[in-house]
């Protein structure tokens, strides 16, 4: 009997397999309380390890491409390029090593995010991007880097201009460096040079020589206007070895617009302010064997009394030594308005000087006390054409030309003034 009850027991449906149901229902009501107590209280939906849905990533992206992550040998002029998608908002920020914010700004290509000034030398900053997107979600890019030691072979920056002067309305800014720049270098030095006007005026940087870049406006200077421009060069990598020594920032005025007209066929200069004819002076210029340049010039110097010593140019026969009064200059090569009360007698009819504008000495001192560094002078009608960087010629050139000079693509205005003062005419006329 007991061979057959256990035969019986292991038969489905018998004791032990019922023991094995009720054992296993029992599991699974056990799990099912456990499942009830681990869910949200938010009616029983399932948690996110349970299968739901996970935390979806931000849509915005933000990367730093420059400089790289734990970079040494940073340049203390770095600019730090980044770039960011699907954002509504992104925030910048550079610490040092303590933790200081660093001032800047974004760069005018929109690419990249420039300090305020060098970077310490052998310092570790950290830049961080945050892009937010319209959900909401932040993403974050980060870049710890190393600036390089104070380099040794350094190049100063100097400006022709000092801050608070007042000067022309046709008056460049000149900016000289005192080693040549390399013209595979020149496009990021001219990347780092801005000039910011009051009111806002379009203009452009020219390159005259490895050593020296000019900015003019695109028109003369609208008088009385507010000029800064800076040349961020501090750490600036500027070939073999040499690096900008320090950044450079000038603020200067715009005097009234003062604009000199010389007609060889009058033999009158007709002098303009802000618009009026405010003055018109008989002139003697240079005779046919040393004519007066035609083109646009500006005051380069102003010379109270002066000596002119031509014998050395001239030899003995043509030289001479003359005590000269009110001398501005215009060219390197000798091209002055002065008083030359000699030839009073012919201004205005004739013309007898070695190649400047004479005028009476009465008119040289109202013209002296009148006149400023960079006020522009046109002379018209004469048998020679002003040679393009004899002197300050920058108005000499057209605008087409005049931007061929820059290392950086030209950018046109896309609203351009329409009050400006026009380009000066430089195309010679007949005499």
């Amino acid at each position: 009997m007991r061979a057959d009850q256990e035969q019986l027991d292991r038969r489905p449906g018998g004791r032990h397999v019922g023991r094995r149901r009720a054992l296993a229902a029992g599991l699974i009501t056990a799990a099912l309380a456990l499942t009830s107590a681990c869910t949200s209280g938010d009616g029983g939906k399932p948690s996110s390890w349970q299968g739901g849905t996970e935390t979806p990533a931000p849509k915005a992206a933000a990367t730093i491409s420059e400089p790289k992550a734990d970079a040494k040998d940073v340049p203390a002029s770095t600019a730090i390029a980044f770039s960011t998608t699907e954002a509504l908002e992104t925030k910048f920020e550079l610490k040092d090593s303590a933790g200081k914010a660093v001032k800047g700004k974004l760069a005018e290509d929109g690419k990249s995010w420039l300090p305020g000034g060098a970077l310490k030398y052998g310092e570790t900053y950290t830049a961080t991007v945050t892009a937010t997107g319209d959900d909401g979600r932040p993403a974050t890019a980060t870049s710890n880097f190393t600036t390089m030691a104070q380099p040794s072979k350094q190049i100063r920056v100097s400006s022709f201009l000092g801050d608070g002067q007042t000067v022309g309305v046709g008056m460049p800014l000149i900016v000289k460096f005192s080693r040549e720049i390399p013209e595979d270098y020149r496009d990021d030095v001219q990347r780092r040079m801005t000039v910011t006007s009051v009111p806002a005026q379009e203009g452009i940087w020219h390159w005259v020589s490895p050593t020296e870049i000019r900015y003019r406006p695109k028109q003369f200077w609208k008088a009385n206007s507010k000029v800064s421009y800076r040349v961020q060069a501090g750490g600036l990598p500027m070939a073999d070895g040499w690096y900008g020594r320090a950044d450079l920032t000038v603020d200067i005025n715009i005097g009234p617009s003062l604009i000199m007209t010389v007609d060889n066929k009058t033999k009158r200069m007709t002098v303009t302010r802000d618009g009026k004819v405010v003055k018109t002076i008989p002139v003697s210029l240079g005779k046919k064997s040393t004519p007066s340049s035609t083109g646009t010039m500006v005051v380069i110097e102003k010379l109270r009394k002066t000596v002119f010593d031509t014998f050395e140019e001239l030899g003995p026969d043509e030289g001479y030594r003359t005590k000269i009064d009110y001398a501005q200059r215009l060219t390197w090569g000798g091209e002055f308005i002065h008083a030359a009360p000699w030839s009073e007698g012919q201004q205005g009819s004739v013309n007898v000087s070695h190649g400047c504008v004479n005028v009476s000495m009465a008119m040289g001192a109202w013209l002296f006390s009148n006149t400023r560094i960079g006020d522009p002078i046109t002379v018209k009608g004469t048998e020679r054409k002003l040679q393009n960087g004899n002197g300050w010629t920058d108005w000499n050139m057209s605008w087409s030309e005049y931007v061929k000079g820059s290392a950086v693509p030209y950018e046109p205005a896309t609203q351009p003034s329409t009050d400006a003062t026009p380009d000066p005419d430089v195309t010679p006329t007949a005499d």
